[in-house]
């Protein structure tokens, strides 16, 4: 629900500012539902291709952009959850992190609406799909980047010297959530090994004994902490759950043919899959 509050106004008397207004402060009785969340621009965006239309399209175009619109606040959420790591900020952490797994939650579930699409509904309009793919989307990617599931070789999905491949070779050298996590841990007394610490930033996370000894020991000594871990914990299965649907979904929709764009398919979809961002949470649970 979109609430009243003296932010959005703020905000909006400072838009019509900069936008020439005679009267900025009187602009802000023009604040509607429709303006603050920009409604006519939005409802706008949804483009079908087909000629003549096929109904599905609208579908198809109406989930993938619902989750690029999740990508973004997942993003923006990730950012807030490594602040609060670094700073040692527990129940910061704990909230967003609950926030976080909801989200995917909800991701997951659109898959089933993306399901009502038969084989047969979706190739009615699949060839003006033409060179785009879901490969391309940029804040997928940057959302595995900063969960510290980094594959250099993705960039090749982006044109040199453009704006996505800039944001990509920028989150590729950027510190992920994991390497946060270790500042956290710090914090609670775990010793992070220097190897772990000085480690090439462009690579994956992998899981680290002595790492694991510590977090061990915080599941058995502190339980406020094992309610972030087990946060931690759901919001990676919920991710890898979201691989698998969306896996079985091109699976039952294109087989094992390849993906719009030139994009490798069912094939390649499933070497992501049992890749957990919180590895070392998971290697320890037959020593619990």
């Amino acid at each position: 629900m979109l609430c009243g509050g003296d932010v959005p106004r703020r905000l909006f008397i400072m838009d019509c500012a900069r936008r020439g207004s005679p009267d900025p402060a009187a602009c802000i009785m023009d604040l509607t539902y429709s303006s603050y969340l920009k409604l006519p621009e939005l409802l706008e965006l949804q483009e079908p291709r087909s000629h003549p239309a096929e109904h599905d399209e609208l579908l198809f175009i109406v989930v993938h952009q619902a989750y690029e619109l999740w990508f973004k606040l997942l993003l923006h959420e990730f950012e807030k959850i490594k602040q609060d790591f670094t700073a040692n900020h527990l129940y910061g952490a704990i909230a967003t992190f609950k926030r976080v797994r909801t989200i995917m939650k909800v991701m997951v579930e659109q898959v089933d609406i993306l399901e009502t699409l038969t084989p047969m509904s979706f190739n009615s309009f699949r060839d003006r799909l033409e060179t785009a793919s879901g490969f391309q989307s940029v804040q997928f990617r940057e959302v595995e980047f900063v969960l510290g599931y980094k594959r250099a070789d993705m960039l090749r999905f982006h044109p040199d010297g453009s704006p996505q491949r800039q944001r990509l070779v920028q989150r590729l050298h950027e510190r992920s959530v994991v390497d946060c996590f270790y500042d956290f841990l710090e914090h609670q007394g775990v010793t992070i090994p220097a190897a772990v610490r000085k480690r090439d930033m462009t690579l994956p996370n992998v899981p680290n004994r002595e790492v694991e000894d510590g977090i061990l020991r915080l599941y058995k000594t502190q339980p406020n902490i094992e309610i972030l871990l087990e946060l931690m914990t759901d919001f990676d299965e919920g991710l890898q759950e979201w691989r698998y649907r969306h896996i079985k979904l091109v699976e039952r929709t294109i087989g094992s043919k390849h993906g719009t764009g030139g994009s490798l398919g069912v094939e390649f979809l499933k070497k992501s899959l049992f890749h957990p961002v919180f590895a070392d949470l998971w290697a320890i649970r037959h020593r619990m």
